[in-house]
């Protein structure tokens, strides 16, 4: 079992008082606050949560959430005892159903609060063939490149400093031969892939040089790595590497996971496993292909199928937190009856939380924290030691913070108490 050791980091801290006198020879407690890995979920419920009306691309809800925001903000709360980061939508044809009407101001209120709460956001996706804009259909394929980097550049900018990482191109193996025609579809086609992933990245890149910005797919095969590679050799700037591991048919197991990361560690690049799904009821037949062609009236969840996912979400968690170049893994659906009404969530329909949050929550909280006394010396100095992230700091009714990082410098860190 690993040590975590890779996750931790120790640091000199030089601690003083308001007024800058230092705390000699005194205990100081502290505790891990928020980690620096990245715990996540899809923060699609954010939305009806914060939003001044019923957002008009929320399909999936079935709720009257104009009613029950109460029961969405209930939700969210139970969602930020769990995790530091949000994925947020953007899907094109939802966000901007109307040309020059994009959903703006609702993916802000979303993305602020998330961010006051401490949550790092990230948003999905910038383009893509499914969901796409109906609307550019009536364009030839020059003009709907132009509107698509157009839309990047407008997108990016506007969140700039909320939402600073994004799945910038989305499944782009099966992009040019989607069997559905699109917009998108239509110009990867004209252009090659990696003529289309160069111009996004770039766009994306032009509007925000600081964003985190990743290429993301379900494919993780050869295909993928060898798409990833093309993409580097003709100087496409990818940040990380976006894995989707939709388990619906059951989960692919220690081997698989770890075939997946030795797959995609060889460029070095920070893996982030974007979506993630373990259901708690009946798994999908295996052989149906699409998962979107898996229509039942009622996917159920159930106690063995808790107990199931418990155990699936706990192993995964564990080989993902322990390999160096993962930086996040998000699950997919909070809560029951999201994407294919699958028993996908963390928490049942009814917010009720099931074994697996109560799993996540202990190894996050719990498992994987930091806290204790630290002593300082006549100088104020002492040694702080842990998992990295932000750190709170209290002595007696003085409280203060800092952040402890990877490569912490030879010079303490100095940290005002007030």
């Amino acid at each position: 079992m690993s040590d975590y050791s890779h996750r931790r980091s120790r640091a000199a801290v030089r601690l003083c008082d308001a007024s800058g006198k230092p705390l000699a020879n005194a205990d100081v407690s502290y505790k891990l606050v928020n980690h620096e890995f990245l715990f996540g979920c899809g923060a699609f419920d954010t939305l009806p949560a914060t939003d001044v009306g019923i957002p008009a691309d929320m399909e999936t809800y079935q709720r009257d959430v104009k009613q029950d925001r109460q029961f969405y903000r209930e939700r969210v709360q139970e969602w930020l005892g769990l995790f530091n980061y949000g994925t947020l939508p953007f899907y094109w044809g939802r966000f901007e159903p109307v040309e020059g009407h994009p959903a703006t101001e609702s993916r802000l209120r979303a993305a602020r609060f998330l961010q006051s709460k401490g949550v790092r956001v990230k948003g999905h996706p910038l383009c893509w063939h499914t969901a796409c804009a109906d609307w550019l259909m009536a364009y030839d394929n020059d003009t709907i490149l132009k509107k698509q980097l157009d839309r990047i550049q407008r997108d990016v900018t506007a969140f700039k400093g909320v939402v600073d990482m994004w799945d910038v191109i989305n499944e782009v193996v099966i992009m040019p031969v989607f069997r559905e025609d699109n917009a998108v579809s239509r110009i990867c086609k004209q252009l090659g892939r990696v003529e289309l992933v160069k111009q996004v990245f770039n766009a994306a890149k032009q509007a925000n040089p600081d964003a985190v910005l990743l290429i993301n797919d379900f494919n993780l095969s050869e295909k993928y790595r060898d798409l990833i590679a093309a993409c580097l050799d003709a100087g496409v700037p990818i940040s990380a590497i976006g894995l989707q591991t939709h388990q619906h048919q059951g989960y692919m197991g220690r081997e698989k996971l770890e075939e997946v990361l030795e797959r995609f560690s060889v460029f070095g690049l920070p893996l982030h496993f974007t979506e993630n799904t373990l259901v708690s009821g009946h798994l999908m037949p295996p052989d149906i292909v699409d998962l979107n062609d898996y229509q039942v009236p009622e996917w159920p969840t159930t106690p063995e199928g808790e107990e199931r996912q418990r155990r699936e979400w706990r192993e995964m968690y564990e080989i993902l937190f322990a390999h160096p170049l993962v930086e996040a893994i998000t699950g997919w659906d909070f809560a029951d009856g999201a994407w294919l009404g699958a028993p996908s969530g963390l928490v049942r329909a009814d917010n009720t939380p099931k074994p697996s949050y109560y799993e996540l929550q202990h190894m996050v909280h719990e498992e994987w924290t930091s806290r204790g006394t630290l002593h300082t010396d006549e100088n104020g100095v002492a040694e702080l030691e842990g998992f990295r992230g932000e750190y709170s700091l209290e002595a007696g009714a003085a409280k203060g913070s800092c952040r402890l990082q990877k490569n912490a410098g030879a010079e303490p860190v100095p940290v005002a108490l007030a």
